[in-house]
């Protein structure tokens, strides 16, 4: 059995907040380590939980970690911005809650194979769904230097993006960049007589290119429309991020509802006609506890904000 390590964040507070109900239909749309989609089973009796993941890893892990809840979990492998097309595609139409936990989990950092750690020495993969064709060499190799400095400077906020880039271009020119450890000693050089006090010189780098790869921020806002247009009044949904990028998409797509009108801000009253469709819970993220913060360090970056369909 495959040991997919991952901590759930907020397991507790996620599904307070989801308000389970034993006849429900629930969206987990990032299943991972099986965690909150376990926790949900134990309420649910009569429904169901949709459980989605682009990792083959983390269905085959669950599907056996949740054996006892076989009859209430359906197992996809699918992007969660498809998750419109997945629920229909199981012949429902309405769901009464979704949980969205972004990110990369514990198991991809830690596995040596899938290269997403800047600590340990494997080829320059990234990918959650390792039947996708590009991968952070293709990305590290291919792309020009304004795309590469949009992705670090924007999924990464990494200030000295221009030193990297211009030291993985002068690298790239002699010899192909094929694993972690080559691309981490790349940044480190390019860095070197500089005070970088923001951890591991590659980190926000490796961050970056992990999220182009996976398109994961492009992918938020695709899956909260699809989200909000199929629960049913009073349903919830619950997001959790770990990165500003991740967060600023979430609030954004869960304004855009609570607002309605799509009017001009100069326009005097409103003439689309629009309403609100959701309520924010959450006025202010919800952040997990110290006690959670120091069994799981990667927890301190977390927020969840959550909405309810009116």
């Amino acid at each position: 059995m495959i040991e997919f390590n991952h901590y759930p964040v907020m397991k507790n507070e996620a599904i307070k907040y989801l308000g389970v109900k034993p006849d429900g239909i629930y969206a987990d749309l990032t299943l991972g380590g099986g965690s909150h989609s376990m926790e949900m089973a134990k309420i649910v009796e009569a429904g169901k939980i949709i459980a989605v993941d682009r990792d083959a890893d983390a269905i085959e892990y669950s599907r056996k970690k949740l054996r006892e809840y076989e009859d209430k979990i359906i197992f996809v492998k699918d992007n969660y911005a498809n998750i419109k097309d997945i629920v229909n595609g199981l012949g429902y139409e309405k769901i009464d809650g979704a949980l969205m936990d972004c990110g990369v989990s514990s198991y991809q950092i830690d596995e040596d194979s899938r290269g997403f750690s800047y600590m340990r020495e494997a080829e320059l993969d990234m990918r959650m769904d390792r039947e996708q064709k590009l991968t952070a060499a293709d990305i590290i190799n291919n792309y020009e230097k304004e795309k590469l400095r949009d992705i670090i400077y924007k999924h990464g906020e990494e200030r000295y993006a221009e030193l990297i880039i211009r030291e993985i271009i002068k690298r790239r020119e002699k010899k192909r960049i094929e694993t972690t450890l080559e691309l981490a000693d790349i940044i480190k050089y390019a860095v070197r007589n500089l005070k970088y006090d923001g951890g591991h010189p590659a980190k926000r780098t490796f961050q970056a290119v992990r999220i182009a790869v996976n398109e994961e921020i492009e992918n938020i806002g695709p899956a909260v429309d699809s989200v909000v247009g199929m629960l049913n009044r009073g349903g919830r949904f619950a997001a959790i991020s770990f990165h500003s990028g991740e967060d600023r998409a979430v609030k954004q797509a869960f304004a855009r509802f609570e607002k309605g009108c799509l009017c001009p801000a100069d326009f005097p009253v409103c003439a689309c006609g629009n309403k609100p469709e959701v309520k924010i819970i959450t006025r202010k993220p919800i952040y997990p506890g110290k006690e959670e913060v120091a069994v799981n360090p990667r927890s301190a970056s977390a927020k969840m904000r959550v909405l309810e369909k009116l």
